[in-house]
C-alpha cells in the first residue's frame, strides 16, 4: 500500500448506543488525527444496514459501501465497548464482511471503553482479529475504564486518558500506509570482549 498525502484515517464505532462513550472517544482520536494532517471519517454502524453476516451472501445491505471505505483507508481505528469481556457484536459483524485483501497491511489502532475496571480483554480479542486479517496493528492501544465518570458528552474528563487517545490518533497518521514494521530503535552495538594476550 502506498501512503497518500494527506492520509485517510477511518474509525469504526462498534457501539450502537445513541449516547455512546466509545463514539465520543473515537471522535477525540479523529480530531487528533485531523490536527496531524489526516483526512478522517467516522463509520457509525448505526447508519449502516449490515444484516448478520451470511457467508453465502457477502454483499447484503451496505456491505459493499463498508468494504470500499475500509479499502480506501490508510489507517483504521477500531473502537468498541467492552461487553461481557469482549468486543461488541456490531463490530464483529462488520469485520466479518471485510476481506483480508481490503485491510491486509493497513495500519490499525485499537480502543476499548468499559464501564468498570481497566479493560483489556476486548483489546486482546480485537488484536487477534486484526492480526488474522494481516493488518499492521499499532503497539499503542487505549483502554478507557470507568467510562461513566471518565467520558462525558463534552469529551474525555481524564487528562492522562485524553492524552493517550490523542496520541493514538497521531500515531495512526504517523504510521498510516506503512508496508512493514518501522525501526523503533537502532540495534545496540555489541563490542567484542577483550582478549587476554
Amino acid at each position: 500500500m502506498q501512503r497518500r498525502s494527506p492520509p485517510t484515517v477511518v474509525a469504526i464505532c462498534g457501539s450502537l448506543r445513541d449516547a455512546s462513550k466509545t463514539r465520543i472517544a473515537l471522535r477525540e482520536a479523529l480530531d487528533a488525527a485531523s490536527d496531524a494532517g489526516a483526512e478522517t471519517q467516522l463509520i457509525d454502524l448505526r447508519e449502516y444496514d449490515l444484516p448478520v453476516f451470511d457467508p453465502d451472501d457477502r454483499e447484503l445491505g451496505d456491505a459493499e459501501r463498508l468494504k470500499a471505505e475500509i479499502d480506501a483507508a490508510d489507517a483504521v481505528l477500531l473502537g468498541t465497548p467492552n461487553y461481557h469481556g469482549s468486543f461488541a457484536a456490531p463490530m464483529k459483524n462488520a469485520l466479518d464482511y471485510v476481506k483480508r485483501d481490503q485491510i491486509a497491511g493497513t495500519t490499525v489502532g485499537l480502543l476499548e471503553v468499559a464501564g468498570g475496571d481497566y479493560p483489556k480483554s476486548a483489546l486482546m480479542h480485537l488484536r487477534t482479529v486484526a492480526r488474522t486479517l494481516n493488518a499492521w496493528t499499532l503497539p499503542l492501544e487505549v483502554g478507557i475504564p470507568a467510562a461513566y465518570d471518565t467520558v462525558g458528552e463534552d469529551g474525555i474528563h481524564d487528562e492522562d486518558i485524553e492524552s493517550r487517545v490523542r496520541e493514538l490518533g497521531e500515531q495512526l497518521v504517523e504510521y498510516a500506509g506503512v508496508e512493514s514494521y518501522p525501526d523503533v530503535a537502532d540495534e545496540p552495538t555489541v563490542s567484542a570482549p577483550a582478549q587476554d594476550d
